[in-house]
Order: C-alpha cells, then structure tokens, then sequence
C-alpha cells in the first residue's frame, strides 16, 4: 500500500462561514487556518493546496485576552527610508477589523507561494453579511 499524494483539482472544494462574534483572536485563527490548509481532510498532503474556502463574518466583534487591547500592536516596512510603521490593535480594530483576523491568519499560514495560495480562499467580512450567498456556504462551528 503506497502513499497517497493529492493531484491539484482532484477533490471537491467547500465553502464555509465562520461567525467571528466573542471569538478569542488566536485561537479562532488557528482553527480557520486548519481549515484553509485542508488538515481536517484525509487527503491533507503538505505540498498541496486541499483546503477549502472561508468566509468571515463579523470580524469587528474579536475578542483578545489579557490587556492585548491596549498593548498588542502591527509593525511593518514600506521600504523606504525611515518607514517604519506601527498602528495598535484598537485602533486597527476600529478602522479595518477584517485586517485583524486576516494577519492572525495569515501568519499561521506557510509563508510560500502555497500558502499565498491559500489565503486568498479566507474572505472577511466586518459586518454579518457577505457576497457569497450563491456559494452556499456551510456553517463552521469553532470554538466555544
């Protein structure tokens, strides 16, 4: 009995919605990461893209643990000189919540092509309504 390496396009995709609503950060994020990865499918292999599409809605009601509120903060370069940038958590979370959910998630992803790849399956939405009503998308239930 050999291995069994999935061939890309060989597997049915699904799509699945996620309430982000009371929701503790890191923890919901790893759960969707698994989820876009397709490590909750037998036929997870590591170098192919099994996962299946997310959708996220109500990202703007994450919650963190501990004083995360005031002190958790994003740092990136623009590349320049002297661009280096910073913004807090609570204020990225009352100017683009989706942001918040998508570089947890997104960080938790394989930092190559397969994993650039498979981000752009998550969809996030702040509010509770989303595009993809045609898709039918399944309730996912994460967490408590």
């Amino acid at each position: 009995m050999g291995t069994y390496n999935a061939k890309n396009g060989a597997f049915p995709r699904k799509w699945y919605v996620a309430d982000a609503e009371g929701k503790v950060l890191g923890r919901f994020a790893s759960e969707i990461a698994k989820i876009l990865r397709g490590k909750h499918k037998p036929i997870y292999t590591p170098h192919v893209d099994t996962g299946d599409y997310v959708v996220v809605v109500n990202a703007e009601k994450i919650v963190v643990t501990g004083r995360k509120e005031e002190q958790k903060g994003y740092v990136w370069y623009t590349g320049y000189p002297g661009g280096l940038r910073r913004i807090g958590y609570d204020k990225l979370v009352r100017e683009k919540p989706e942001r918040v959910i998508e570089r947890a998630i997104h960080g938790m992803l394989p930092h190559n092509r397969l994993g650039r790849q498979m981000g752009k399956k998550l969809k996030v939405y702040a509010g509770p309504d989303h595009r993809h009503v045609a898709q039918k998308p399944e309730p996912l239930k994460v967490g408590k």
